[in-house]
């Protein structure tokens, strides 16, 4: 099975309250690096690594480090939040720029290689409910 990581921006917020108190400049605003829907697919193969190479420099270094781990999770093709989503495949998480937050919304991609694995990923569930979350 190959895996692909796809980070969807869902949205940019800005706190402006706090960029007046406490930003050397109190007029900075919204992330310049992202708007709602940009997306990105990232691969990891032999001849494309965009985990490793961090996008080839497309990518907020501070918003890397905050999601890089779920991504990283997503291209292994491991669960990104196990039973913290609805969906094993997803996982929501936003950068560390407290008064301009980019909210991302990072999925796996299942890739079968086979008919076998086909199959299988056709039998899997990767749905949460209440019932099964993770509330720490």
């Amino acid at each position: 099975m190959q895996y692909e990581c796809k980070i969807t921006v869902l949205e940019t917020k800005v706190f402006s309250e706090y960029q007046q108190k406490y930003l050397a400049d109190p007029n900075s605003g919204a992330c310049p690096c992202f708007k709602a829907g940009d997306t990105f697919v990232l691969k990891r193969t032999p001849k494309q690594d965009d985990f490793y190479h961090l996008m080839n420099g497309k990518f907020c270094g501070e918003a890397w480090d905050a999601i890089s781990r779920y991504v990283y999770s997503a291209l292994q093709g491991g669960a990104i939040m196990r039973k913290w989503t609805n969906d094993d495949r997803v996982m929501i998480a936003c950068c560390n720029d407290g008064t301009r937050p980019v909210i991302f919304k990072i999925e796996r991609i299942d890739i079968p290689e086979t008919e076998e694995e086909r199959e299988w990923l056709e039998k899997q569930n990767f749905k949460n409910s209440a019932n099964d979350a993770y509330t720490g």
